[in-house]
């Protein structure tokens, strides 16, 4: 094989890799961007759903025995919606006895609008959660181990004799991953919860005179944007080692990803990940794996100067 056969099948290999992880990282920063989007606040603990997800998913799956009665591609999928559902339920409570406090109507007129009191609970939740994680599971890392996680399946040989190797639990995660994105995307746009989390997030004031009850609304938003990470944690967990500090792994990329998108935009979130993804990927080909996350800045910082409102963010009117 030829010096330009084997750099198209590297190339090939890593833009395939590239968008199953961007499809997974667009997930967990639709989450985030839900949160933000309808309540306007800026989670630190985010990353922390996204580990409990993790750790609900291995336990479903394994105390349940789902590889024996469904399947490994069954059974982690239902792991995953119950982590997610278990993930939404322990987020609503959080929203009720902490953040409803400092958000909606009961910011209105404090300093800075509640947004230094929401900065300290969630990270100050963040860090509670970190260390009752290991407590409870140890720093030893865990996996979500499937016969999928090792396996690959091949394509080809292609054009000029090129094979392309997808990894099965990469490869399903995405799958899954566009799979819940669009039912969200769905949930938003077509039914009368999503349009009451719009109308909540356009503009509460408004809302409420209309009868929608905004609290209401963000604890619904919470939930089911703590869950959607928890999903993506899940599928994660198949090919990625995790611990209970693994949130800071992810919590950069979520945010640099919602960013990239447009703040505010959910749809826009998506693509911000599936660009992380794949920036991250194809700086394999020229740099050294610790300095990954440093091509991800660099590309970033230059989407954010050429386009501040991200890619699909909208242009603030300026005085």
């Amino acid at each position: 094989m030829s010096d330009a056969a084997i750099f198209a099948e590297n190339l090939l290999q890593v833009l395939f890799t590239g968008l199953a992880v961007g499809g997974v990282y667009g997930l967990m920063c639709v989450g985030l961007a839900l949160i933000f989007s309808v309540m306007r606040v800026v989670n630190f603990a985010q990353g922390e759903f996204l580990m409990l997800g993790m750790y609900g998913a291995l336990a479903v799956f394994t105390q349940l025995g789902l590889a024996t009665l469904l399947g490994p591609a069954l059974g982690v999928l239902v792991a995953s919606l119950v982590s997610a559902v278990l993930v939404f339920v322990f987020a609503s409570l959080v929203y009720e006895l902490l953040l409803s406090h400092v958000t909606g109507v009961r910011a209105v007129g404090v300093e800075g609008e509640g947004h230094y009191a929401q900065l300290t609970l969630t990270l100050g939740l963040s860090l509670v959660l970190q260390n009752t994680g290991l407590i409870a599971f140890g720093s030893v890392p865990r996996s979500l181990n499937t016969p999928f996680s090792g396996t690959a399946w091949e394509a080809g040989p292609l054009f000029g004799g090129i094979t392309l190797f997808m990894n099965q639990a990469r490869t399903l995660s995405f799958v899954l991953a566009v799979v819940v994105i669009v039912a969200v995307s769905v949930f938003i746009g077509r039914t009368r919860q999503g349009k009451m989390l719009r109308a909540a997030a356009d503009n509460p004031e408004a809302a409420a005179y209309m009868g929608i009850h905004v609290r209401r609304a963000h604890r619904l938003a919470f939930g089911i944007g703590a869950g959607v990470t928890a999903i993506a944690g899940s599928l994660i967990a198949t090919y990625y080692p995790f611990q209970p500090y693994v949130g800071i792994d992810f919590v950069i990329i979520m945010y640099a990803g919602v960013v990239l998108g447009g703040m505010g935009s959910t749809i826009g979130a998506f693509w911000g990940g599936m660009t992380i993804g794949l920036v991250q990927q194809l700086a394999t080909l020229v740099l050294p794996t610790q300095l990954q996350n440093a091509a991800i800045f660099v590309v970033f910082l230059g989407i954010v100067f050429l386009r501040p409102e991200g890619l699909f963010g909208k242009s603030a009117d300026r005085a």
